[in-house]
């Protein structure tokens, strides 16, 4: 083979190597600062809390896949026991997010009809007794949905800030059906943020306006008037626009020239005919001069803004307290939900990678083994109600058969007291 067909041959390999590498290259200098799938040894890395347990509102957490999954063995843990509180944390190393971007991403699963309850995670910073983590314990950042009936179906995103929590002013709403969800967020050394679930961009936004953390750089200034001069009328009447004479005295109708007296019309019996009138196509009604654009006009006036005396510009703002714990802590009336893929690194790239292999390798069979057991769920209810309406009718027959033996007794007692009066 000579040199020149040799090169053909390996030159695509030597491409393919090079895009490989480039692929790599993107990961290389991203740092993941914690990762949970769930996998052995879990349970070395996280704390289950005592918290509500001695006065026995406190529930577990159960290592499942759960009942429906594209992947028996990727598990992860499951809120267990209704009506409880449910609280879990695991220490990780130290992590600060100052001249970073902040990626903070997890997956859960509904499977219960969850009716009220919250399924978010927190960061913790400082020092946390994992065996007292409960609802009482401060946290530096809170993310996840909240679901409570049908009319609160929230993703909370709160931040704390010099020691106060501060929740993001925006509406931001959950899924709510019962396949995994992956949520993502994002926060970036200018103090913007985005909010993704299941790597499509929910919200995004910026922590200067879209929390009341610092007061506003700008405000109205209220002490503003409008100029006197200002004209705001974006329309003028037309001045070279003139009443043509006459115009006035035009009639909207007119007699229709097309009429005849009818002839046997009587004047004595039917009085002086009149033709009929129509509308006067001349008549235009009643006269309006004709509006030009306004040459004067300087747009609606609107309050100027000014710079904020009050604002004061913390270039830290993004930056959150040295990250020690991630933790899980929720109230649930039923419980059943699956967390997992919990990761905190600051390539957003990675993170979208991560949702994208799932919905890539998982998400059908999920699906089809939930419609399954929709389908073997849907059928037990049926089953049920069969037998419930086979029950009810057995009772009635029942019921109906005891009526008639007392009604039986009674004809037969009366008729035994009639002929024993007669008799008498």
């Amino acid at each position: 083979m000579v040199k020149s067909e040799l090169d053909r041959v390996q030159a695509p390999k030597v491409l393919f190597f090079l895009i490989v590498c480039l692929f790599l290259s993107d990961f290389a200098f991203s740092e993941i600062f914690f990762e949970e799938l769930f996998e052995d040894g879990w349970k070395s890395r996280w704390v289950l809390s005592d918290w509500k347990r001695s006065e026995g509102k406190a529930g577990t957490f159960k290592y499942t896949a759960g009942k429906w999954s594209g992947d028996p063995d990727d598990k992860g843990i499951q809120t267990y026991n209704d009506a409880k509180h449910f609280a879990i944390s695991a220490k990780i190393p130290e992590l600060s997010n100052k001249d970073k971007t902040l990626v903070v991403q997890y997956s859960i699963k509904f499977e219960q009809d969850i009716e009220c309850g919250g399924g978010y995670i927190k960061l913790l910073s400082g020092y946390v007794n994992q065996k007292k983590f409960g609802g009482d314990t401060p946290y530096s950042f809170m993310f996840g949905p909240d679901i409570c009936g049908s009319q609160t179906k929230k993703l909370h995103l709160i931040v704390s800030y010099q020691g106060q929590n501060y929740p993001v002013k925006k509406d931001l709403q959950c899924e709510t059906d019962k396949l995994t969800h992956f949520y993502t967020f994002i926060l970036r050394p200018d103090a913007s943020y985005s909010v993704l679930v299941d790597n499509r961009e929910r919200e995004s936004g910026s922590l200067y306006t879209d929390w009341d953390i610092l007061p506003p750089r700008k405000i109205k200034d209220v002490k503003a008037k409008k100029p006197a001069d200002w004209d705001d009328r974006e329309y003028i009447i037309d001045p070279n626009d003139v009443k043509p004479e006459g115009y006035d005295s035009i009639p909207a109708e007119i007699p229709d020239p097309k009429a005849k007296e009818p002839e046997n019309w009587d004047e004595d019996e039917d009085g002086i005919w009149r033709s009929p009138k129509i509308p006067n196509p001349a008549y235009k009604g009643p006269w309006k001069s004709k509006k030009i654009k306004n040459p004067n006009y300087k747009g609606k006036w609107k309050t100027p803004w000014i710079d904020n005396p009050e604002f004061e510009d913390d270039p830290d703002l993004y930056v959150i307290k040295p990250i020690k714990y991630v933790g899980i802590e929720v109230w649930q009336v039923k419980a059943g939900s699956v967390f997992d893929n919990i990761l905190i690194c600051d390539d957003p790239q990675y993170a979208r990678q991560v949702v994208e292999d799932y919905f890539t390798h998982k998400r059908e069979a999920e699906k089809e083994a939930f419609e399954e057991a929709e389908k073997e769920r849907r059928a037990r209810e049926e089953e049920e109600a069969q037998r419930a309406r086979e029950e009810g009718e057995r009772r009635k027959k029942d019921r109906d058969q005891r009526h008639g033996y007392k009604q039986h007794r009674r004809r037969h007692a009366r008729d035994h007291f009639d002929d024993y009066h007669d008799e008498l």
